[in-house]
């Protein structure tokens, strides 16, 4: 017990509004994952035990929804025994029936695989899920750990096949059923990817009866059209089970996966353990164990991303359960994710990779979903990468990818220098990057509703500039390793510094958000300017970067990061909810977001040198592990207190900065 973490007992599992709100997530290290609620309850479209990442690390599909149990037993006769539901289901008339969560007795994660032990009688039956490494392979394995006799499990096995954004209302499909070895090969046509149903001792009958009605209540709060569906009841696995016995039901899009639990979750726990020991062997203190459970997190964010010129190329999905691979979110969260963690590997794979999207001076802003061509409509994802590549050398001395990577990095500042897309360009007056035009969002601050932009910043906004300044200093160093003239991005960081003392407002104590914006300079109170603090090179002097520290501490700072904007403003935004259009426009309008507590740590270090205090700061998200996502970090939070989580559940950049700062002040100490 006292070796994990999340631990929950009938305190949490036996009160629905409590156990439906914790969700848990397993992921396959290519973009697919299955994910739920400690209730068992379907709340969002993104629920399932297996999602499969056809076109990996995008083309998330919902195969496998969800397996509705149902026991036998009393203890000694089976033939007079008592029926069980242990499962839960939403209806659209608002019931919740059965109530399988009454028999969970204790919820808990072995690493990161969810474990639920339901109370049934005198018995004790357990339930695993997790996922092979590589493969688009879910386990659910049943265990009855202590009976007084055998005990019948029924489970339901409903499937669907969608695009993981959607939902499924009761159509006319035509499911091939086709006995295999192990169980069924379950497919609606020849052309879509088949789902093979397996079991290593269940017995396998095909079904078909569609369910109809199931709401999804996140989905219904976050003001979504579709807050219902409908699921295709496709099997039913039928099993006697003795006392310590076990059953494995394997759902996966290959035709033969291992089939020897032991095995698959050996494997399972042994790729776990290697993470941690690569950890580990970075620090010579042992790790604490949510650091060790952070490690977990960051592991679920790296993905593979082949590309023509690397079959084995990586990435990092932004944040379960919806969003797609990042520009931005991968430079931001590549320091904490992969070199806090002993994967300076993968983070030379990451920096590769994106290195062959480069276009115009330009690393893609995302990767959609559905179309090949990726996006470009960021101004900061750039800047963020030549910081990454910084922070990979000096974590690896590695000049060998330096080299390799520098014409790519001198092509980027020429670009930028004489403009690329979106009207970003550099101005000669003062150094700085000016960026922004009509109708499109380029920084971090990217809401848009339909063909408005909620925060534009267009103009020169803070961030960009300590970041271009910050890349400049980068490029003078990488010039000196490649053998190039640094001389040249040496005098241009001159001039973007000198340039930066514009953003200065004496009277207000800290920077303007933007400069030169159509309407002037902004001076909203936002959080953006700490990153002139927190990156390695300021543009500020000492008494500014104090200044803006106290000002973000005073009117920003939150028990789970920073607001986005202060609650003075008149336009602010305290609380995150409602349709689209609600939440989009309270998104950078005041929403916490938990990834800005790194800057702002690493601000405060800075100024006040003192780590413990530092990193203090960051003591409520270590508690917010064991909420809505277990195990990992939110992307954002209400404004106002309660500062309740919202938005995805496990956000890369979260979990990377929360590392990143923990190295920074704490490790070796």
């Amino acid at each position: 017990m006292s070796s994990i973490l999340f631990d929950f007992g009938r305190e949490v599992c036996g009160h629905l509004s409590v156990a439906e709100h914790r969700e848990w997530l397993v992921t396959n290290g290519i973009g697919g994952f299955a994910s739920g609620t400690i209730a068992g309850l379907l709340t969002r479209r993104y629920h399932g035990l297996l999602l499969a990442a056809l076109r990996p690390p995008l083309g998330r599909t919902l195969l496998f929804t969800k397996l509705d149990e149902t026991v036998e037993y009393d203890g000694i006769y089976r033939e007079s025994g008592r029926f069980y539901s242990l499962y839960n289901n939403r209806w659209t008339s608002g019931s919740v029936e059965p109530k399988g969560h009454h028999f969970i007795n204790r919820f808990h994660l072995e690493g990161t695989t969810p474990v639920w032990t339901y109370a049934i009688a005198n018995a004790l039956l357990e339930k695993r899920i997790w996922m092979q490494p590589g493969a688009n392979t879910t386990y659910i394995q049943y265990k009855l750990v202590r009976a007084t006799g055998p005990m019948d499990l029924e489970a339901k096995a409903f499937i669907n096949y969608r695009d993981y954004h959607s939902t499924t209302i009761m159509n006319d499909w035509d499911l091939d059923s086709e006995e295999v070895a192990h169980g069924l090969c379950l497919q609606l046509s020849e052309t879509e990817t088949p789902l093979y149903l397996l079991s290593d001792r269940a017995e396998i009958t095909p079904q078909f009866d569609w369910y109809e009605d199931f709401l999804l209540r996140v989905e219904e709060y976050r003001g979504q059209r579709d807050v219902q569906e409908d699921h295709l009841y496709a099997a039913q696995l039928r099993v006697v089970l003795h006392p310590g016995e076990t059953m494995t039901i394997v759902a996966s899009t290959e035709p033969n996966p291992e089939m020897d639990s032991t095995v698959a979750y050996a494997a399972r726990q042994a790729y776990e353990a290697a993470l941690i020991a690569r950890a580990q062997a970075q620090y010579t203190k042992p790790l604490p164990i949510h650091i060790k459970q952070l490690v977990l997190a960051a592991d679920q964010f790296v993905v593979k991303r082949p590309t023509a010129a690397d079959v084995n190329g990586r990435s990092i999905i932004a944040g379960y359960p919806w969003f797609s691979d990042w520009g931005r979110d991968t430079m931001v969260a590549l320091h904490g994710l992969t070199l806090t963690t002993g994967r300076a590997e993968e983070a030379a794979s990451i920096l590769r990779t994106y290195a062959q999207f480069v276009d115009m001076g330009m690393i893609p802003n995302r990767f959609p979903d559905v179309g090949e061509r990726p996006e470009y409509n960021t101004v900061d994802a750039t800047l963020w990468y030549l910081e990454a590549i910084r922070a990979y050398h000096a974590a690896t001395g590695d000049d060998a990818l330096v080299r390799e990577l520098y014409p790519v990095l001198k092509d980027i500042v020429a670009w930028h220098q004489r403009g690329t897309r979106y009207n970003i360009y550099m101005d000669e007056k003062d150094g700085l990057l000016h960026a922004g035009e009509e109708g499109v969002q380029l920084t971090w601050m990217d809401a848009k509703i339909n063909d408005w932009v909620v925060t534009p910043r267009i103009g020169k906004p803070v961030e960009i500039n300590a970041l271009w300044y910050n890349g400049l200093c980068n490029m003078v160093a990488f010039a000196e390793l490649a053998g190039d003239d640094a001389d040249v991005y040496r005098q241009l960081a001159e001039k973007v510094k000198t340039g930066y003392g514009r953003y200065w407002n004496e009277k207000m104590g800290y920077c303007y958000d933007v400069l030169d914006g159509p309407d002037g300079h902004d001076g909203s109170l936002r959080p953006n300017q700490l990153l002139a603090i927190s990156l390695p090179h300021s543009p500020l002097t000492p008494a500014q970067q104090r200044s803006v520290v106290d000002a973000a501490a005073r009117h920003l700072l939150t028990a789970h990061g920073l607001r986005s904007l202060s609650p003075d403003d008149t336009t602010y935004i305290g609380h995150y909810g409602g349709d689209q259009r609600k939440r989009d426009e309270a998104y950078h309008q005041g929403t916490v977001w938990g990834w800005l507590i790194g800057p702002f740590i690493s601000a405060h270090l800075r100024v006040y040198q003192n780590p413990d205090q530092a990193f203090s700061y960051a003591t409520s998200l270590f508690y917010h592990l064991s909420d809505h996502g277990i195990g990992s970090i939110s992307e954002i939070f209400d404004g106002d207190p309660p500062f309740t989580p919202r938005g995805c559940f496990a956000q890369a950049w979260s979990v990377a900065e929360l590392l990143r700062v923990w190295q920074q002040t704490q490790a070796d100490r």
